[in-house]
């Protein structure tokens, strides 16, 4: 089943997701569901909150972003050929790198992007969809892309690392997805 995704300026956007515990929700069917709604969104990874579940979950494929680059682009990137992988309950360990920066966009902010600085490694401490405890060094565009979902679960979106000059210009922009005045290729879920 396909989602609709949750529009900026609903609620569920900015609230901390709650732990998962097991046997709280049916597992397999929501995370085959987010894989089928990510997929159909375009994206390269999707948090629960975007689906309207406050709950600690996300899911990411980085493999997609390397499937379309030359061998010698991929040489500029250490974690080519990416990840296909569900996060449960992540909590951040380290972070380490000089901060670089890339533009990013986000399903529930469709239409926007900008460029955001983010550190080049995370330590990331979770379990994965059979409850298997993790913890893993992410580096490159796959720890930016599981920052961003990451940020996702704790009520944080990739604007708010934006500068408040750059917030103040995409203002009128973020009020019309909130009312729905923006056009893409797969259902949303709007505030109110």
């Amino acid at each position: 089943m396909i989602f609709p995704i949750v529009a900026y300026g609903h609620p569920v956007l900015r609230k901390v997701a709650e732990p998962l515990q097991p046997d709280q929700v049916l597992l397999e069917p929501l995370i085959a569901d987010m894989w089928e709604t990510m997929y159909a969104s375009h994206g390269v990874g999707l948090a629960a909150p975007q689906v309207n579940k406050s709950i600690r979950l996300f899911t990411v494929d980085t493999l997609q972003i390397f499937e379309g680059m030359s061998e010698e682009e991929k040489k500029s990137y250490p974690d080519a050929p990416g990840i296909k992988a569900v996060f449960i309950n992540a909590q951040i360990v380290s972070l380490t790198g000089t901060p670089w920066a890339y533009n990013e966009g986000c399903l529930s902010i469709p239409k926007i992007r900008e460029d955001v600085m983010r550190p080049d490694t995370v330590v990331l401490e979770y379990q994965d969809e059979h409850w298997q405890h993790h913890q893993k060094t992410f580096s490159g565009l796959t720890a930016r892309v599981i920052l961003h979902e990451y940020d996702h679960i704790e009520g944080r979106l990739f604007i708010d690392h934006l500068s408040s000059l750059k917030k103040k210009l995409l203002k009128g922009k973020l009020s019309d997805i909130t009312k729905g005045k923006v056009h893409v290729d797969y259902k949303m879920h709007l505030p109110g």
